[in-house]
């Protein structure tokens, strides 16, 4: 049995059935649950002391693009709309190999735990030089995170009118191969699972109407979910109606990419009509609002999402096309982005704490994470709110409006990944060397 008690917590932002906030307070882990919440609670085991601090679920990131950490600000992309930015960066990714993937990864896993997030999805659909999804399954081992990798993919090429270069793209049989045999290798269904696998075909502008729907056939088959890029832009709307003769939604609705089984990315232009049908299925979105502003997409409708029913949880998204990972700031964004569109009472500092908690965990079909309750994962972030961040602030649990960027100690299923701002589980130094030397020996040859 192995215990840790959180001590003397400052404040406690449950986000559980009834919204409780919690003052000086201790928190029980034991063997990887929240084992008891309340005060003078005891242990024989390791004590941490939260005097100052605000504890919250861990932030859960629902899309990303782990990858592209070693394609940070490239020159050449850095002003580009979606397609054109594509068309940029994949000449450079078709020349990554498995070890570009993991470290990557690594790089991208520990940005995001010091960013106070301990479970992230990840969305891999480049497979050049012999990589797989297990280059990014044994980092996320390595570092300590839940993960939800899926096997993402693109078999359009531009020889056949799609955007990805030939070189970049799959047989779409080995593609629902390698599929199977990541989620008969990797995906667990348990309660408190570390990994659970996906599918996720990248686009509809970058896979077949047969691979979407041979796609959705095997990830119900498997019971595993399913996950895919819509409505990100109005070139994607254009794209859709051009190819398609619907909008988005409708060409997913179709293909059965529907469903309490499934999350999109982005989202930024669905209509009244497309809200409504994700609301009445239970369809998630990932929302990223960084990036979305950083493309020049749109600031998506988040506000008449989540008036409707729909389930909304945030991504960093890539960080080619975002530059950052840091999740925390992307709770803040999505809050100010709809105060611009919709007002400044359209959305509170604790609504996008929620969205960017519990939110996310239900996106990903995780009842048993996003929240600080009895019999929930231990997985929880501490914040430091004696700092000069939040120094003057009469609301010290308004993390959004005046708090740290950076958690103080993370904790996932109980294990400590994050201890006094640094990473504990890997050699981060390392890691970044490692990442400063691949990166540059990718300019050169670019």
């Amino acid at each position: 049995m192995t215990e840790i008690l959180i001590r003397n917590c400052a404040h406690v932002l449950t986000m559980d059935d009834e919204a409780r906030e919690l003052s000086g307070c201790d928190i029980l882990l034991r063997d990887g649950v929240i084992a008891a919440i309340g005060q003078g609670l005891q242990t024989t085991g390791e004590i941490v002391d939260a005097t100052g601090a605000l504890v919250t679920p861990g932030l859960v990131n629902t899309h990303h693009h782990l990858y592209q950490t070693l394609t940070r600000a490239v020159p050449g992309a850095q002003d580009a709309l979606l397609f054109g930015w594509l068309k940029t960066l994949y000449p450079i990714w078709a020349g990554f190999t498995p070890d570009h993937m993991r470290v990557s990864a690594l790089t991208g896993l520990a940005e995001l735990a010091l960013s106070g997030c301990t479970m992230t999805s990840d969305h891999l659909y480049l497979y050049p030089n012999g990589s797989r999804l297990d280059d990014t399954i044994d980092a996320a081992r390595e570092i300590g995170l839940r993960f939800h990798p899926t096997r993402g993919a693109m078999s359009i090429g531009e020889s056949a009118g799609g955007l990805p270069p030939d070189s970049l793209v799959e047989r779409e049989d080995e593609i629902l191969r390698d599929a199977v045999r990541v989620i008969d290798a990797f995906h667990d269904p348990a309660e408190g699972a570390m990994i659970r696998v996906g599918v996720a075909p990248c686009s509809p502008f970058s896979v077949s109407r047969e691979l979407m729907r041979d796609a959705a056939l095997l990830a119900r088959d498997k019971g595993v979910m399913l996950h895919t890029h819509l409505a990100e832009n109005d070139e994607d709307i254009a794209y859709s109606q051009a190819q398609f003769g619907c909008r988005p939604g409708q060409y997913a609705e179709e293909l059965g990419w529907t469903g309490a089984d499934v999350w999109h990315a982005h989202c930024v232009k669905l209509d009244a009509q497309e809200i409504d049908l994700f609301a009445r299925s239970r369809t998630g979105v990932a929302h990223c609002p960084c990036s979305n502003c950083r493309l020049g997409s749109g600031i998506a409708p988040v506000r008449a999402m989540r008036d409707a029913g729909v389930r909304v949880g945030l991504g960093v998204d890539g960080s080619a096309s975002n530059d950052a990972g840091n999740l925390v700031a992307e709770a803040r964004q999505v809050m100010l982005l709809q105060r611009v569109s919709r007002g400044a009472d359209a959305m509170s500092a604790r609504e996008a704490l929620y969205i960017a908690t519990r939110g996310g965990a239900e996106v990903l079909g995780r009842d048993d994470c996003g929240q600080v309750a009895v019999g929930k994962r231990a997985d929880l972030a501490l914040w430091d709110i004696g700092g000069i961040e939040s120094a003057g602030s009469w609301d010290r649990a308004a993390l959004l409006l005046a708090g740290p960027m950076q958690v103080r100690d993370l904790f996932v299923e109980g294990r400590q990944v994050v201890r006094d701002g640094h990473v504990v589980t890997i050699d981060l130094q390392d890691v970044i060397t490692q990442q400063t030397r691949l990166a540059r020996a990718l300019a050169e040859s670019a």
